[in-house]
């Protein structure tokens, strides 16, 4: 699926002009004020912010610092489009929160450049973080809140590990939240849906419980919650791109079998 991008300005002109430029490879969402930003954003799983500062009522800015500190949104990077090219003025878009601020008239490529390195920096680093077994659920996090509730989600899968009621239900409750805001959340921040991410925090359990060598490899599989050894097996080499037994000796653990 396309990454959807939400474009933010109350002059129509301009979100024509801007869905022509970006709409072969994004899926473009449109709204001409902060307030109908903000009802889309809550009901919708976006992967950036454009947004014109110039606008009545709710200008840029204060969207921008709205969504930065908002816990269900701060995670979405916000590109700020304004014809104030004062020095001043960019300041205060950086100060706000902005991941980019691009003066008007802009460069179609310019634009197109700037999202795509946003988009792509994030992408690169949750793939790294799905195939690196001991790398930590926090190298996601975008910021102090995402961290927080990642290290939240991670804590509840650990302490229910063979609870086979372990869902998303299950982890909303927990949580305090509703199901839909669960999964848009964990979506937005990790690319992976909610039984993607309770397999590969198991996964990574398993790994580092491989690494100190204290149990066999089908104790883990049982102490992580799988089903069977064999599904272990396979749900490991499948994540990491090595099997359990040829884990254990790269981490030179040759009493773990």
């Amino acid at each position: 699926m396309q990454p959807a991008l939400l474009i933010v300005d109350d002059n129509k002109e301009i979100l024509e002009f801007v869905d022509e430029i970006l709409g072969g490879d994004y899926h473009i969402i449109q709204a001409t004020n902060a307030k109908q930003a903000l009802e889309i954003l809550s009901t919708t799983p976006v992967q950036l912010v454009i947004s014109d500062v110039m606008m009545p009522e709710t200008d840029g800015f204060e969207l921008c610092k709205i969504i930065k500190s908002t816990p269900a949104y701060r995670h979405i990077p916000v590109v700020l489009l304004t014809a104030k090219n004062t020095l001043m003025s960019r300041i205060e878009g950086l100060e706000t929160g902005a991941d980019a601020y691009i003066d008007k008239p802009f460069s179609p490529r310019h634009l197109k450049v700037q999202i795509a390195n946003l988009i792509a920096n994030r992408n690169i680093i949750r793939d790294y973080f799905v195939s690196v077994p001991l790398l930590h659920i926090a190298t996601v996090a975008e910021n102090k809140a995402d961290e927080q509730f990642l290290e939240q989600l991670k804590a509840i899968i650990l302490q229910h590990l063979d609870n086979p009621q372990l869902d998303g239900e299950f982890i909303a409750d927990a949580l305090n939240i509703s199901r839909p805001t669960l999964y848009r959340k964990i979506k937005a921040v990790s690319e992976l849906t909610i039984h993607e991410l309770i397999n590969l925090t198991r996964l990574k359990k398993a790994a580092e419980l491989l690494a100190e060598g204290k149990y066999r490899v089908f104790e883990v599989s049982y102490i992580t919650g799988f089903s069977s050894p064999n599904h272990f097996n396979r749900s490991f080499f499948k994540q990491f791109g090595v099997s359990p037994t040829g884990y254990v000796k790269k981490s030179g653990k040759s009493g773990a079998q």
